[in-house]
């Protein structure tokens, strides 16, 4: 099973124990997603040969799967991200990026995805 229908199962089997549990309201559910959009060619450099699949390595020693890095142009991104069945489950999705390549590399990431990659999911500023 994808790692994505494997966290929406989970949701689904989090959010129906809560409801069995007697709580009153919904809980919220957060997931996060590594995006490394591509728009200029220090992009394609850095990230462009990037795994395009789930991974699986070693978390305190036990053998775990991660989702993958969506990494390539900011529209394909943002069509595979709203085809990703825990973010359309959860209601919060962080996105990271890497933090080794410096503040202005970041900010120009984290611009790229609120003004192209989100909005195209479906998300509005408040």
């Amino acid at each position: 099973m994808p790692f994505d229908e494997l966290q929406a199962e989970q949701i689904a089997l989090f959010r129906e124990a809560w409801k069995q549990a007697g709580h009153a309201r919904e809980p919220r559910v957060s997931i996060s997603r590594s995006v490394l959009p591509i728009t200029e060619e220090i992009d394609r450099v850095y990230f462009g040969n990037q795994e395009q699949e789930d991974q699986i390595g070693l978390l305190e020693g036990v053998r775990s799967r991660f989702g993958r890095t969506y990494a390539g142009e900011p529209d394909r991104i943002a069509e595979e991200l709203a085809a990703d069945a825990a973010v359309r489950a959860a209601d919060t999705v962080l996105f990271t990026v890497p933090n080794q390549l410096g503040v202005a590399y970041n900010a120009r990431i984290l611009e790229t995805i609120t003004k192209h990659i989100a909005p195209a999911m479906g998300w509005n500023p408040a």
